[in-house]
C-alpha cells in the first residue's frame, strides 16, 4: 500500500467507535495467523519432495495426533506460565 492509502485506512480507523476498532483489530490478527499458517503449510509442502526421496516415511495419524497433542499441552502451559504474575521480592516476602 502506499503513505495515501494508508493513511485513509487510518483515518477511517479513527473514525470507528472503540467497539468496531476491536473487531477490525480481532480480524487484522485473524489475517496474520491466517498467513502464518499457509507459510507454515507452504514451508512442510516445500521440504515434502526431500523427505520423501530421503526415506522418511510418512507419520502415522496416531503418531500425528500426539504431536499435536504435545504442541497444545506446550502452549497451554506456557499461556498459563505467562498469565501469572511475575516473582516480586513483595509477592515472596509472605511465602516466607
Amino acid at each position: 500500500m502506499n503513505a495515501q492509502v494508508d493513511e485513509v485506512l487510518i483515518e477511517k480507523l479513527k473514525a470507528l467507535p472503540p467497539e468496531e476498532r476491536a473487531e477490525v483489530e480481532d480480524f487484522v490478527d485473524f489475517l496474520r495467523s491466517r498467513a502464518r499458517k499457509r507459510a507454515a503449510l507452504d514451508r512442510l509442502l516445500a521440504i515434502a519432495p526431500a523427505l520423501e526421496a530421503a526415506g522418511v516415511e510418512p507419520m502415522s495419524m496416531e503418531e500425528i495426533d500426539a504431536e499435536v497433542k504435545a504442541v497444545r499441552a506446550a502452549r497451554r502451559a506456557r499461556s498459563k506460565q505467562a498469565a501469572q504474575p511475575p516473582a516480586t521480592p513483595d509477592n515472596d516476602a509472605g511465602s516466607r
